[in-house]
């Protein structure tokens, strides 16, 4: 029997929190996972880039237990409101930085302004936070590159994985 992992979408974006524009990242991010009979999107919000408002509720979601995954589309690039990153490594119990150095390297074959990425990925509790650009391009193209990883890293972190599935 295959497991189904939450997965909790957190849009950062002053402008589509206002509704002064539409969010389209956190909308591209939920029809990619549709397509993975693993993942289920049960929570998804459009918040500020605030940080302090940001880690509150990425802290309340693994502390809640209420999904094994969280994905944040905004907020990672260089603009001073761009406050993703701080906020997840505020709340960070582990790093898990293999997974932002592999998107930014997907990032890079594309276009070298992947290298103006900060997003960050970290363990709190049995949740996994991965910061996703804010493009709704950017978005798919790093989600292509990760999505058949994470039933298996979601397995490895919440320890119900197949015994065959703990090597590499």
């Amino acid at each position: 029997m295959t497991k189904t992992y939450r997965v909790a979408v957190l849009t950062a974006s002053d402008r589509s929190a206002a509704g002064s524009r539409p969010d389209l990242s956190g909308p591209a991010i939920t029809d990619m996972l549709a397509a993975v009979s693993e993942l289920s999107v049960t929570y998804q919000k459009i918040l500020p880039d605030d940080q302090e408002g940001l880690a509150a509720e990425m802290a309340a979601l693994a502390d809640q237990s209420a999904v094994e995954l969280i994905l944040t589309t905004g907020g990672t690039g260089l603009a001073p409101r761009d406050q993703m990153p701080e906020a997840t490594l505020s709340i960070a119990h582990r790093l898990v930085p293999g997974i932002a150095e592999a998107l930014r390297y997907n990032s890079l074959q594309i276009t070298k302004r992947g290298m103006l990425s900060r997003g960050v990925s970290v363990i709190r509790n049995q949740t996994l936070i991965i910061n996703l650009p804010g493009s709704p391009k950017a978005v798919r193209e790093s989600l292509e590159y990760l999505l058949d990883q994470l039933p298996h890293a979601l397995g490895l972190l919440t320890n119900t994985a197949g015994e065959k599935d703990n090597h590499r």
